[in-house]
């Protein structure tokens, strides 16, 4: 028999606990109270005679206050009472210590490798990651609900953040940078007017970012449509100089070329500026700001022609690098850019293909750009076309008094994820038991989510003066609350999911992709997002269906089912969980195939979603890479591209690494051992650490990244 601990651990019975337990009592009370070895041995036997697989832990104590009630014991049960609430205040107790310790002696490997944009080395770092921690325990053991604590740790969902939850903080944004531009803002008490330049421009916005990025735990996107006024500022001044200084002296195509090159130092400065102050700030939870730039030409912009330039400019900056420690030019974790494919630029003869060829040759070489699909995006969102959050979640349809859309300066309040793998694994097959528990988990999601909302209400402005009062989100007064942008659909809150194919696979014996397969699983995903617009409509609450980027989670979720419920085939057997609706990887299908499917799930899901294929040699495949790009436009809302790349970053080898005859990984070129990042199929998080032999004997990048 095994036993449910209160904290989702399952151990191996022992009976001696039982007896000990019952012997302490016991050694508490009058001797006429007592209960002889024998009544002890007899109540033993009676739990074991139940003949449970499992068992929890409070079920076994249950059936021991029972025994001895019945045994009229009445003292004795009560004081076996005591001793079991004397235990829980020592299970309630700071559980913390050990944790912190080894987080500052480097042994605390789960959260040292929970988020790899982190140096957990660091004493700047560490500051943040113990503060976590402390968060994470008091979050478990006061702030949430028992049986919320006691869900997170069975796996039955994913609360996510709990290392933050202890702040009235949230968790990622769309940054209203147009009018901190424009109007101006303030940090750190001191007022920052409107930039009169490109160059400035950059320098305020990424302050701005950075300030922000200290105010909350999850990522934030910039539009950079909003720099293409100050660009025209730069060229305006520029021309009014070079006119003034040399009107009667140069014709006008000269004076223009003049301008030009002036204008064109300003915009790589600029980009530049941009480039490397977000990869060397260094934000208060230790890491650089998780930003996203979105590249979008929109066609009626005035500045539509400087934006071009600007975007174009960014992503040649992206495809040279930038250069680490060694001077040599590597792929930057941050900014994440997503460039928007519209009808001028999907690659079928529009004026600005040539960006999109650039952005593809970006792709190929760094990895990014990811894509979004204006045409799909406009289907899906009422007409409008706007950017992800950093986190990836997309908000709702908001239009203010004036009855016009609003994406930037809103924001989302947390994320929840359903486990669903475990609900298949529970209910055997029976589809009614399947759906009832599903409800009953869902319920338990809501309540989740609620302690997230709950947490922000009656929070004010000043908590963080950049988001409420200087208009990244709001420009609130001092000490005014920030309620009413939590109700009402202005901000949304996130359930998010992990394992469509596994529960399909349990469920129906097939893939999601095999016709019967798909039937069931678009049957889960409408449940889950009937139940985010029935908790909307109830609430005023913008609840949103969430394809959770989350690959640490999809390795949770698998490892905690694989200690409860064994080793199952195509489920538990792999290690980990298929990220939200997506294809599992061992299924043979073509990338044009895996796009076309997927994208009927992000029409569901369109609180967030992603879908991303696998190239080899995407720097060979410049011409496979477009007709993904153009099939994108017509096909799918957002996608992005991975590919297998060895990559040493102490000499910028970027080929073959091969394995020595020492076993070991090694760089053909300058022959390093111990840094080379070897057959990195995933680039979520850009970590170039150390490398390690997992169980299996093959190499793997620390930061447990999917698909490996």
């Amino acid at each position: 028999m095994k036993v449910v601990k209160r904290d989702g651990h399952i151990v191996d019975y022992d009976r001696s606990k039982i007896i000990i337990a019952i012997q302490k009592a016991n050694a508490e009370v009058e001797p006429a109270e007592k209960v002889s070895d024998e009544k002890i041995e007899e109540i033993v036997q009676g739990i074991e005679a139940k003949n449970k697989k499992r068992m929890l832990v409070e079920d076994i104590q249950d059936i021991i206050e029972q025994k001895l009630m019945d045994d009229k014991k009445f003292i004795l049960a009560k004081t076996y009472i005591i001793y079991r609430y004397t235990r829980e205040l020592v299970r309630k107790a700071n559980t913390t210590d050990d944790s912190i310790l080894s987080l500052i002696q480097n042994r605390n490997k789960d959260v040292m490798e929970e988020n790899s944009n982190k140096n957990a080395t660091v004493a700047s770092t560490q500051r943040d990651l113990i503060a976590g921690e402390v968060s994470k325990d008091l979050t478990r053991r006061v702030l949430l609900p028992e049986k919320i604590s006691k869900a997170h740790d069975e796996g039955i969902l994913h609360f996510h953040d709990s290392d933050y939850f202890l702040q009235p903080i949230f968790n990622c944004c769309l940054i209203n940078i147009g009018d901190m531009l424009d109007n101006g803002t303030v940090m750190n008490g001191k007022l920052i007017e409107s930039p009169k330049s490109f160059q400035v421009a950059c320098t305020v916005m990424t302050q701005i970012i950075s300030s922000v990025a200290s105010s909350q735990y999850g990522g934030q996107s910039v539009d950079v449509k909003h720099l293409g006024k100050y660009l025209r500022k730069s060229y305006n001044k520029y021309k009014k100089q070079i006119e003034a200084e040399f009107k009667d002296k140069l014709d006008a195509d000269t004076i223009e070329k003049l301008v030009q090159e002036r204008l064109q130092d300003e915009l790589r400065s600029g980009v530049q500026t941009i480039q490397y102050q977000i990869n060397t700030l260094m934000t208060t939870n230790g890491q650089s700001p998780f930003v996203t730039l979105f590249l979008n030409l929109e066609a009626d912009d005035e500045y539509i022609e400087e934006n071009a330039m600007i975007i174009m400019e960014i992503l040649r900056q992206r495809l040279e690098g930038i250069k680490n420690e060694k001077g040599v030019y590597v792929t930057p974790a941050f900014p994440k850019l997503i460039y928007v494919l519209d009808e001028h630029n999907c690659l079928k003869g529009g004026k600005y293909d040539y960006i999109t060829e650039m952005a593809i040759r970006c792709s190929a070489k760094r990895m990014y750009p990811d894509y979004i699909s204006a045409k799909k995006m406009r289907e899906n969102y009422e007409g409008n076309v706007f950017s992800c959050m950093g986190c990836r979640s997309f908000l709702s349809p908001w239009k203010d008094e004036n009855g016009n859309y609003k994406w930037e300066g809103r924001f989302n309040q947390g994320v929840v994820s359903l486990n669903l793998p475990q609900i298949g694994i529970i209910a055997k097959g029976d589809e009614d038991k399947f759906w009832e528990l599903m409800d009953e988990r869902l319920e338990l999601c809501y309540e989740a989510l609620m302690c997230r909302h709950n947490a922000l209400m009656g929070v004010t402005s000043d908590v963080s003066p950049i988001h409420w009062q200087y208009g990244a989100i709001a420009r609130l007064g001092k000490g005014e609350k920030i309620d009413p942008l939590l109700v009402g659909g202005y901000s949304t809150i996130s359930l998010g999911y992990i394992g469509l194919y596994e529960v399909t696979k349990l469920m129906t014996g097939v893939s999601h992709t095999d016709p019967k397969g798909l039937e069931f699983a678009l049957k889960v995903m409408n449940r889950m997002r009937a139940a985010c617009d029935k908790w909307k409509a109830e609430t005023g609450i913008s609840f949103a269906l969430y394809g959770t980027p989350a690959e640490s989670l999809c390795y949770r979720f698998a490892r905690i089912d694989k200690e409860r419920f064994g080793t199952i085939k195509d489920v538990t057997d792999k290690g980990y969980y298929t990220n939200s609706y997506h294809v599992d990887v061992r299924e043979d299908i073509d990338a044009f195939s895996k796009f076309k499917f997927e994208s009927q799930f992000q029409t569901i899901s369109s609180g967030g979603s992603i879908s991303y294929v696998e190239i080899p040699n995407m720097a060979n495949n410049l011409e496979a890479l477009a007709e993904l790009v153009k099939f994108i436009y017509d096909n799918i809302q957002y996608a992005e591209f991975n590919t297998k790349s060895d990559y040493c970053h102490v000499c910028g080898y970027d080929g073959e690494i091969i394995i020595n005859d020492d076993n070991e990984w090694e760089c053909p070129q300058c022959h390093n051992k111990d840094h080379a990042r070897m057959n990195v199929t995933r680039r979520t998080c850009g970590y170039l650490g150390e490398n390690f032999w997992n169980v299996g004997k093959t190499k793997e990048i620390k930061a447990r990244v999917l698909h490996l």
